[in-house]
């Protein structure tokens, strides 16, 4: 709750014009946020010292991606543990984000244990990743996997107040 109260109106439009393209200058920012370039500057490194900006990434278009390599897979799977000690829960954390193929891992509460995000290039690849992660994984009870067949909405922005 501290660092909320560390930023004011500037820094919030800041996180928002930030959240919506990052690849826009300091220049541009300080313009669209009225205030200097170096105090720009300031204020977005500020952010990031704050950890309220975790990283800049580009997000890739997956339908012009596929035509050049094939659309693959997302599948949406809730996984419930048989053993949920804090150290078992830990270990299979561990496990599914050091896999590339993992693009989200939740810890969800009421129902199964974890929604992991996966991504894989074809059926075959999933299959893989559900040995690596379920199958050989003794403490794994339970596997529910929901295959997308279309992707209505997809916003990475977090809703600032």
């Amino acid at each position: 709750m501290e660092i909320l109260e560390t930023i004011d109106s500037i820094d919030r439009q800041l996180l928002d014009l930030l959240q919506t393209d990052a690849s826009l200058s300091n220049q541009t920012l300080a313009e669209q946020v009225h205030v200097s370039p170096p105090t720009c500057l300031r204020r977005v490194r500020r952010l990031h010292e704050l950890g309220l900006i975790e990283k800049q990434v580009a997000l890739l278009q997956p339908d012009r991606l596929a035509q050049l390599q094939g659309h693959g897979l997302t599948a949406i799977v809730e996984i419930t543990l048989d053993h949920q000690g804090a150290e078992h829960m830990d270990d299979f954390e561990a496990l599914a984000i050091a896999d590339a193929q993992v693009q989200q891992c939740w810890r969800v509460s009421p129902g199964p244990d974890f929604v992991l995000v996966v991504h894989a290039s074809d059926m075959p690849s999933y299959h893989a990743l559900s040995q690596r992660l379920f199958t050989q994984h003794a403490n794994v009870r339970n596997v529910k996997a929901f295959f997308a067949t279309h992707r209505a909405k997809f916003d990475t922005r977090v809703p600032l107040a």
